[in-house]
């Protein structure tokens, strides 16, 4: 059994020998409009900062219909894009006057629906989501309860606002430069195909082979999901298919560029890697490995911010827009280092 007590406004009021109301309006900024004296009002203040008490959030909000928190669900808090999104949102939420609380999904719908209705439960003001499913039913009926926004990942073909990535153009210019220095052909590592994100590189892989005058070969897109030991796997069947690396590599994700080089890695291969390796998302341990890899590297900051003024334009009964947020690709095959 607990030792622990919640001290309640009972509490504050019975200790500062005044009404619970007196207290009430004390504890909530309305003390002058009812003309409490301010002995009073020290009287009580002073009780609730030596007790360390705080007026209950939940009651406050249901009171005036507004919390002063946003809620964002994503999908992992180890993925590194994720937690750079998380980290980018916080301060500008705050900067904005409001408290973020953050939940993961797991990339699991149950798990997603049970963090959505945690963070609506908490009467959060609004709520942005990157969302495990492409069923736009999931997440439809949770806008018709309050501003809902989806950030990173959209759904095709439905109402509902988003903010992401201009991954297809990124991938596009990255990917032909590679294939402009002649190469014949280009490998692709994906994951979770029905993943907006995931159309979007693939279509980006696609868009770029045909403007380089090539035609895919069977093999030359494989996809799993975006955990390391399906980029291990990819690898692993790639070099045996063709007895060698591929001469042009592109992976989807940080997570399976890992697992591809701890497979290259593992078999002392990095003499013999593949001529061009690129990835989706960046970090700045790519500068210390043997082997240069361009990245497309997220805005965070520019898709949390897009993200945060579109959800409270939602608040203030704005019409919702989406946007497109373009990617800073990272070049570290060229001798100069030029980023763009």
């Amino acid at each position: 059994m607990s030792t622990y007590k919640r001290l309640t406004i009972d509490d504050i009021a019975r200790m500062a020998g005044v009404s619970r109301t007196t207290a009430s309006m004390v504890l909530n900024g309305r003390a002058e409009q009812f003309r409490i004296s301010a002995a009073t009002q020290e009287r009580v203040l002073a009780t609730a900062r030596d007790n360390n008490f705080q007026p209950s959030h939940s009651a406050r909000a249901l009171r005036s219909g507004c919390s002063n928190t946003l809620g964002l669900v994503i999908p992992e808090l180890t993925n590194f894009a994720h937690a750079s999104l998380a980290q980018a949102m916080e301060p500008i939420c705050h900067q904005a006057g409001y408290q973020l609380l953050v939940v993961s999904s797991n990339d699991e719908a149950e798990q997603e629906t049970a963090g959505i209705e945690h963070l609506i439960a908490r009467q959060v003001d609004g709520l942005m989501v990157v969302p495990c499913s492409p069923d736009p039913e999931t997440y439809l009926k949770w806008s018709k309860r309050l501003p809902f926004f989806l950030v990173d990942r959209r759904i095709d073909n439905t109402s509902l606002p988003y903010v992401v990535t201009d991954a297809e153009g990124a991938v596009t210019t990255m990917v032909l430069d590679a294939l402009s220095t002649g190469s014949d052909e280009a490998y692709y590592f994906g994951g979770q195909p029905h993943l907006s994100p995931s159309i979007d590189r693939l279509r980006g892989f696609r868009a770029a082979l045909a403007q380089a005058g090539l035609k895919e070969a069977p093999g030359w897109v494989r996809a799993r999901d975006y955990h390391r030991q399906s980029g291990y796997a990819l690898m692993q069947e790639c070099h045996r298919d063709l007895g060698r690396y591929p001469r042009v590599l592109f992976t989807g994700s940080i997570t399976l560029l890992e697992g591809a080089l701890a497979y290259i890695s593992e078999h002392g291969h990095f003499g013999i890697a593949p001529q061009r390796i690129m990835t989706f998302d960046d970090h700045y341990l790519l500068d210390c490995l043997p082997v240069r890899i361009d990245a497309i590297q997220q805005d965070s900051r520019a898709l949390a911010s897009a993200s945060l003024e579109r959800l409270i334009g939602m608040i203030n009964k704005k019409a919702p827009t989406s946007a497109t947020v373009p990617a800073h690709l990272h070049w570290r095959s060229r001798k100069d280092e030029t980023n763009s």
